[in-house]
């Protein structure tokens, strides 16, 4: 049984694989009908529950329709069908949906909510985002560069903006795919240093620059993220707004990059604020086949995790 916590705690043979099955996925379905099943349906008959403490429109869809397009079926719970951890223990819950359902996709705050799900389950369980980190996004950001510009080993990747949960899997990632990776953003949103220092021993060059223009010089790939979250109050999105304007990601920043570069967001983006809709909409961005290959890369973690 395989759990897929994060991309730091998966061996590197078992991502590359993750990543040559999605395209293969990807590759069986071209042509067919989006609703149409997959020629192999290594689901068949099985249950997978899809746990949202926190709400997505990406990773629901894509998780719900790759269970169904392999064949399997889902239940979807929210955080108030669920209130994990309140009156009965996650320990508990994971030991009960074990009995139930062949594998859970979580999707949650607290990164010990996954890890106490994960120790108690008997079924493979999912990270679909914590607050530290998002690694299946990034599995299909990788998918993306690959499709687009070959291996994605020794490229620049350089992230705009708030060090968060999403810029954390990305430099997981570099350690595990050997490319490097700049920091680009205000002192006060760095990524965590635990995080920084994983990759640097794993081989990575990470680097923090406050420059954004010097950061992107020679970069292969640009990330950014949302600058705020939809828990945050006023008065934080105005402060943060405030940090981050010079990070914004706009036709300018891109020039200083590689010519053929390209532009990622994991979305949903708050046009012209991190990013403008000239780069968004631009031949540099690839962001509806990023925002695609979430279901390509998550049936390939799923099999993994199934060993199918």
């Amino acid at each position: 049984m395989n759990h897929f916590l994060d991309i730091h705690k998966t061996d590197k043979p078992a991502l590359r694989g993750i990543i040559d099955r999605a395209r293969a996925i990807k590759d069986a379905r071209d042509g067919q009908p989006k609703a149409a099943p997959d020629a192999d349906t290594p689901l068949a008959g099985r249950m997978v529950a899809l746990i949202f403490e926190k709400p997505s429109t990406r990773t629901r869809v894509s998780f719900d329709l790759g269970v169904r397009q392999m064949g399997g079926q889902t239940m979807v719970l929210s955080g108030n069908d669920m209130q994990l951890g309140h009156g009965e223990t996650i320990a508990d819950t994971a030991r009960v949906l074990s009995r139930y359902v062949d594998m859970i996709m979580i999707r949650t705050f607290d990164e010990s909510v996954l890890e106490e799900m994960a120790e108690y389950a008997s079924v493979p369980v999912i990270n679909g985002l914590t607050d530290r980190t998002h690694p299946c996004q990034i599995m299909a950001d990788v998918m993306t560069f690959e499709e687009h510009r070959g291996p994605i080993a020794g490229k620049k990747v350089v992230w705009c903006g708030d060090g968060n949960n999403v810029c954390a899997s990305f430099l997981h990632a570099a350690g595990q795919f050997g490319f490097d990776l700049t920091f680009t953003g205000p002192v006060q949103l760095d990524p965590e240093m635990e995080f920084v220092g994983w990759a640097r021993n794993a081989g990575s060059a990470i680097t923090i620059e406050r420059d954004p223009i010097k950061a992107v010089e020679g970069a292969d790939l640009i990330v950014a993220d949302t600058w705020v979250s939809m828990h945050d109050a006023q008065s934080a999105r105005e402060r943060r707004h405030n940090m981050l304007r010079p990070y914004q990601v706009n036709a300018r920043l891109m020039s200083h990059a590689k010519p053929d570069a390209l532009f990622m967001h994991c979305l949903p983006a708050h046009r012209e604020e991190e990013v403008t809709s000239e780069v968004m909409d631009g031949p540099h961005s690839v962001i509806w086949d990023e925002a695609e290959n979430r279901l390509h890369a998550q049936k390939a973690i799923m099999r993994w995790c199934l060993d199918l």
